[in-house]
């Protein structure tokens, strides 16, 4: 009993570490400390415009887009993958997020990840995200260092929210965010 009253703190130091060890419990535990650390996303002061919105795209019905398509329209791209915490971890926030906004913006979940892996992945978690392979690389001011990325994209073509890691997407701010686009209209838009 001397024992454990004087190594409570390294037994449960040990324990914690071999949590983390074990792949079937370390997973879940990055995703949650990935969802406790996540913050809101903030807009960026200086505005990038896209330089094109020339990029093709398919679904995971086979379909060719184009993402054009979105050109004048309020998008939101995010690049994930089914293996990284940090993606899952958002991934209930743009649930959340599409369901609201999902016929007023358009939804970009992009992926490299194997088509089998996407699906049992979305069926799991009972998400009906709109996710695309890139058929070609992305425009130069959508690409990032790491995962998950994510960029929101006015109407006009501008960036105002590009951010790298987990970020808070279904907040009150965010959403605000989102209406604020929604209102204004689109003129002058360079972007190819």
């Amino acid at each position: 009993m001397k024992f454990l009253k004087k190594h409570w703190a390294n037994l449960l130091l040990l324990m914690l570490i071999v949590v983390l060890i074990i792949p079937q419990t370390r997973l879940p535990i990055r995703i949650f400390v990935n969802r406790l650390l996540s913050f809101e996303p903030s807009v960026l002061e200086e505005q990038p415009a896209i330089n094109t919105y020339q990029w093709s795209l398919q679904d995971l019905s086979g379909r060719k887009i184009n993402f054009s398509s979105s050109k004048g329209k309020v998008a939101l791209v995010n690049f994930w993958a089914t293996w990284c915490a940090p993606c899952i971890a958002e991934m209930p926030d743009f649930q959340a997020l599409y369901n609201d906004y999902g016929k007023k913006v358009d939804f970009y979940f992009v992926t490299n990840d194997k088509k089998q892996n996407v699906e049992r992945f979305l069926q799991e978690n009972e998400y009906e995200l709109p996710v695309f392979f890139p058929l070609q690389q992305a425009p130069k001011k959508l690409i990032g260092q790491a995962l998950p990325a994510t960029f929101l994209i006015d109407k006009k073509g501008n960036i105002v929210i590009k951010e790298f890691g987990t970020a808070d997407w279904n907040s009150e701010a965010m959403r605000k965010i989102l209406d604020q686009l929604l209102k204004t209209t689109s003129s002058g838009n360079g972007a190819n």
